[in-house]
């Protein structure tokens, strides 16, 4: 009987913490680096480097988002329509979407605004 007890007392409480685990949700904007994401855009990194002609060209968006990195700046996701920011706990799977408009599935760390990876993929 006490054998009987324990197993469905484990099994309440697996059955909850099934239901408490947080979903993947999905999460659109562009991988961009941390640094151009405070300002908004990388506009002013471009006019800083003399390349104000090439604000807008989405090569020019890829190429500062991998400098900046490479310069230490994070990947992160930034919504320009919402102006929201989020950090990526993975920092491997979004160099080959740097400077792409992306949809990120994974789940939301809201203290720290992290979203922790399962997919990424180019927005259509």
């Amino acid at each position: 009987m006490k054998k009987l007890i324990i197993g469905l007392v484990g099994s309440l409480m697996l059955l909850t913490v099934s239901f408490a685990a947080p979903k993947d949700s999905t999460y659109t904007g562009e991988i961009m680096d941390s640094q151009c994401a405070k300002n908004g855009s990388h506009d002013a990194m471009l006019k800083k480097e003399g390349m104000e002609k090439m604000i807008g060209d989405p090569k020019a968006a890829m190429m500062c988002t991998a400098n900046c990195v490479k310069m230490g700046s994070k990947y992160v996701l930034f919504n320009a329509t919402k102006k929201t920011v989020y950090q990526l706990d993975d920092q491997q799977k979004p160099a080959e979407f740097a400077g792409q408009k992306v949809t990120v599935t994974g789940t939301l760390d809201k203290a720290t605004k992290t979203v922790h990876i399962t997919n990424i993929k180019t927005a259509s």
